[in-house]
């Protein structure tokens, strides 16, 4: 499980990136953003946290948990780039027979 960046029902700030050692708590007020609500989150909060633009949001018991956003296969181009060099990127199933003509016929790599 991720580690908590920001808990808003419990206004404390934690964050896996950065050492907090004191827990600093602030109160906001929940606002009316058209049809849905939102806390507005302070400054320092944000800078702490990391968080940015968008946000990965997941309820627990009575506990809204905010998370930054992680790209997707962030990191795979360096480590593919780094079993290259190490001879470790050999396809597992290199051996294997095609199963149907269609491999053998109707593939074409683009």
């Amino acid at each position: 499980m991720r580690q908590p960046c920001v808990r808003a029902v419990l206004p404390w700030c934690f964050s896996s990136e950065y050492n907090v050692d004191t827990e600093v708590e602030m109160r906001s007020r929940i606002v009316r953003i058209g049809n849905s609500q939102g806390v507005r989150i302070p400054k320092p909060f944000l800078e702490q946290t990391g968080l940015q633009e968008e946000v990965e949001i997941e309820v627990e018991g009575n506990r809204i948990i905010l998370y930054p956003v992680t790209q997707s296969r962030a990191g795979w181009a360096e480590a593919f780039a780094s079993m290259a060099e190490r001879g470790d990127d050999a396809l597992l199933d290199g051996d294997i027979p095609s199963v149907t003509s269609w491999d053998e016929d109707e593939w074409r790599w683009p």
